[in-house]
């Protein structure tokens, strides 16, 4: 026993107080080199801080949320992401589709979910419309979130109804600035991706065109090849087949570059009309909050995986590019800078959900 507690032992209730003073000098106790360095800095060795390693991560399975039904494009990238991460961690990675309300069951429980990294998100535009189409918003599209890999990117194409005698986008231009309000273009639902790539299309245009929303792409198609519906903006994917059997004509990309998918067809900047580039992005989130440290070893490991050749490759087939040259704070910015783009084209075009 110390000095001190002996002292301490000598008054009055001493023998409980010096049990404390010893129990206080046993848990402040550091090693003598770290005590060495406190004290030099002028603080005693007590109250140095012990340095303590992060955890491990991650000890148990890690689940990626879905807002779309198996087969979705979200879908396939986080399944590919989710393969590629079980391989590198050794631990289970599940894929779970939270899917109606065009989005929205699935955005919000990425936006509820703990942030511990254990719960991630496959999202994409839709995320930023279903905010902006609601009111009262159902979950904040970024305040809720952090960014943690920028995945894929899938082009768009324009394509027209093989009745309109136009086999360019400058030719179309032409031929619908004429006749503006006569034209019309299909969708797959008011305020979804095809709605807005549309109307941004025909905004850059500087035309009237008439917006017409179908409950599935095949119904689409089938107006269209009859000539009741004009024009679409759809993605490669799901175009491709009908272009290639020539029931419907490409004419531009919406994209700053051409598609090695249809190399003939050019980009919509080639025209001179930037503004109305459309890109279908997915990445992977995580709620805000979630450890940095996480966040960066999430996204290091996503971007190892993209880097593979045989998953460069798959998502090709896909009709996507791989993005393996994102960073967190960079997939961040675009969602940003996609909200502030989604915004001002619902509220200029007066767009509004029909419940």
């Amino acid at each position: 026993m110390s000095g001190a507690a002996h002292a301490i032992v000598g008054r009055p209730g001493g023998s409980m107080i010096a049990a404390r003073f010893l129990r206080f000098l046993s848990a402040c106790a550091v090693p003598v080199a770290v005590g060495a360095v406190a004290a030099s800095a002028g603080t005693a060795p007590c109250l140095a801080k012990q340095w303590v390693e992060p955890a491990a991560f991650p000890v148990k399975p890690i689940r990626i949320i879905v807002a779309y039904p198996p087969g979705a494009a979200d879908d396939f990238f986080a399944r590919s992401i989710g393969d590629q991460l079980e391989a590198f961690y050794g631990q289970r990675v599940v894929i779970e589709n939270r899917t109606g309300a065009g989005g929205l069951i699935g955005n919000t429980l990425v936006s509820k979910a703990n942030a511990d990294g254990y719960t991630l998100g496959m999202v994409g535009v839709t995320r930023l419309i279903t905010e902006l189409m609601r009111d009262p918003p159902p979950y904040r599209a970024l305040a809720d979130i952090v960014g943690v890999a920028h995945v894929a990117s899938i082009t768009n194409v324009l394509a027209v109804t093989p009745g309109i005698p136009v086999a360019t986008a400058s030719e179309f231009a032409r031929y619908a600035r004429v006749r503006t309000g006569e034209l019309n273009y299909a969708s797959l639902g008011i305020g979804s991706a095809s709605h807005l790539a549309g109307e941004l299309f025909t905004r850059a245009l500087g035309i009237d065109a008439v917006h017409v929303p179908f409950r599935n792409l095949s119904d689409s198609f089938v107006e269209m090849v009859l000539g009741r519906v004009h024009y679409a903006v759809f993605t490669l994917p799901a175009v491709l087949a009908p272009v290639r059997e020539g029931r419907l004509r490409a004419i531009a990309v919406m994209t700053p570059q051409r598609s090695p998918a249809l190399p003939a067809v050019p980009a919509i900047a080639e025209f001179g009309l930037p503004e109305a580039q459309f890109d279908r992005w997915s990445g992977i989130v995580a709620p805000r909050g979630t450890p940095r440290r996480v966040v960066e070893q999430l996204h290091g490991d996503i971007v190892r995986g993209l880097r593979k050749h045989a998953l460069r490759e798959r998502f090709v087939r896909q009709g996507a590019e791989s993005m393996t040259e994102s960073t967190p704070d960079g997939f961040m910015r675009l969602m940003q800078e996609e909200y502030l783009r989604y915004q001002a084209v619902i509220r200029e075009g007066g767009i509004r959900r029909e419940w």
